[in-house]
């Protein structure tokens, strides 16, 4: 499928009745669709980077190397973060925000802030109290697949059943129910209701925030899912056409600490996110082995993927609009 068939399939998430079908398997592996996006996608969005406690003191530095393009976010000794291209002193200076705890980059040094879209969620998440969280197990790992083929299956919980039997699905009910509400081009706000309500947390949890996950997703490839006195985020940074790098970590608040062995709760949280994660990425190199086939065809997307639908809407708007 050459990339001009590609992008008029993209258009078509942009309509009122977008088709209820998975990108064509070309979006997947197309050398063309992949250049297309290293301009149009990740040279102007805002990648969740880090959290604060990654970049503590003077001089801490996080790199990362989006579409093979590395960035490096760097904490000054006025405490304030700067970013700085690799590729040399003549490319602008990425633009920085930090956000309630999250920083982000954006290579687009006159890059619209992403605060303002993320205002509604900040006050929804306020009983979570984000800026005062600190981390407490973190991960980078290696995937083998494309970027989409991992972040839309981050925007959809339907399939825990088949891949997560014996982890996710057992606290999340059968089917994957899942509330969507686009804030914005770049924000995604995804509800999912647990089987049974969290016990009492040591933050003010109403009963519906104990029910519920709420995971923030910000396009492209970054989300932070909040529940209990834990906030988990993770990153998918694209290396090339079907490698990503995924960072990822859990945050919880001080007051759900105390009298905590934090190395004994960093070796549980660290274990329990490799399993989860290791079905995660036998899941998606097997979906991009698929699509490499001359077999593959579209599949029909389930009325519980309505996440996965916004984020090809936001794909869409993001290469094929100006």
């Amino acid at each position: 499928m050459r990339l001009a068939e590609i992008m008029a399939e993209l258009r078509r998430y942009l309509d009122d009745d977008a088709p209820e079908l998975s990108l064509p398997p070309a979006a997947f592996t197309s050398p063309e669709l992949w250049e297309a996006e290293r301009e149009r996608v990740f040279g102007r969005s805002w990648l969740l980077a880090a959290h604060a406690d990654d970049l503590a003191g003077p001089g801490a530095s996080v790199t990362l190397a989006p579409a093979g393009r590395p960035l490096t976010v760097t904490r000054a000794e006025d405490g304030t973060l700067r970013g700085r291209s690799a590729l040399g002193p003549h490319r602008p200076a990425p633009a920085v925000e930090e956000w309630r705890g999250f920083v982000f980059v954006n290579p687009d040094a006159s890059a619209e802030p992403l605060a303002p879209h993320l205002r509604r969620i900040g006050e929804e998440l306020d009983a979570y109290r984000l800026p005062e969280m600190t981390r407490i197990a973190g991960w980078t790992e290696e995937w083998h697949c494309n970027w989409k083929i991992a972040v839309q299956n981050a925007h959809e919980n339907y399939h825990a059943m088949g891949l997560h039997p014996a982890t996710v699905a057992l606290i999340t009910p059968p089917g994957g129910a899942m509330e969507v509400r686009a804030e914005s081009r770049w924000v995604t706000r995804l509800l999912s209701p647990f089987r049974e309500p969290l016990a009492a947390t040591a933050l003010p949890l109403s009963d519906e925030q104990r029910a519920t996950m709420y995971n923030c997703a910000v396009f492209p490839c970054g989300s932070l899912a909040a529940f209990g006195d834990s906030v988990v985020w993770i990153t998918m940074i694209p290396l090339t056409v079907d490698r990503i790098e995924v960072r990822g970590g859990v945050l919880m608040h001080p007051s759900a600490l105390d009298g905590q062995d934090r190395d004994a709760l960093r070796e549980q949280n660290e274990e329990g996110a490799a399993v989860v994660n290791r079905e995660d990425r036998l899941g998606m190199e097997a979906v991009q082995r698929a699509v490499g086939s001359r077999f593959a065809e579209r599949g029909h997307l389930s009325p519980k993927e309505p996440g996965v639908v916004a984020f090809y809407r936001g794909l869409a708007r993001a290469l094929v609009t100006d």
